[in-house]
């Protein structure tokens, strides 16, 4: 039986143009965080909530520096994505408790990076419902506006960060 799940919300996306330069470069310097989507920000890294999601809660850890790879990122970057990837799983749990999740980190073109030469990991929540990888369906099934997402998990997240400061 073929399952059809309209999102005529990704029209927008496969229509426009695409943005001069890295997105992720100019989201790095900050200014429009909630326009952006930017949850949370880090000294190397920040979380930002995919515009496009495969699934509610689907979120990016971004480096600030504009590098194609994990390993062009230094130590203290490194150590820096771990306690922010944390960071989120916990937020997410918190909020939406999933049965599962997907982490990815898609390198190139041919690997499926939407935006290619800055490195970011998607943080995909999952769960025992799905019937089927909406990524390979082009499509999606979402139960709440972006914006309520945005708002729930930007508070999940400073609750995380304020239990990190205690």
């Amino acid at each position: 039986m073929i399952r059809n799940l309209w999102s005529p919300w990704r029209m927008k996306y496969l229509m426009e143009t695409p943005p001069e330069g890295c997105i992720f470069c100019a989201y790095a310097t900050g200014g429009e965080d909630v326009k952006n989507l930017v949850l949370l920000r880090g000294r190397h890294h920040y979380i930002i909530l995919n515009l496009y999601p495969y699934a509610t809660a689907h979120l990016m850890l971004v480096s600030n520096r504009h590098v194609p790879t994990l390993s062009q990122l230094q130590s203290e970057e490194m150590a820096e994505a771990v306690e922010m990837l944390v960071k989120i799983e916990r937020a997410v749990q918190a909020v939406y408790r999933p049965d599962g999740a997907n982490w990815g980190v898609n390198l190139g073109r041919c690997a499926g990076a939407g935006v290619e030469g800055h490195v970011h990991l998607h943080y995909v929540p999952r769960r025992l419902r799905d019937t089927e990888q909406p990524s390979a369906a082009d499509s999606a099934d979402l139960p709440e506006p972006l914006a309520t997402t945005f708002q729930r998990l930007r508070s999940a997240l400073a609750a995380e960060g304020a239990k990190g400061r205690k």
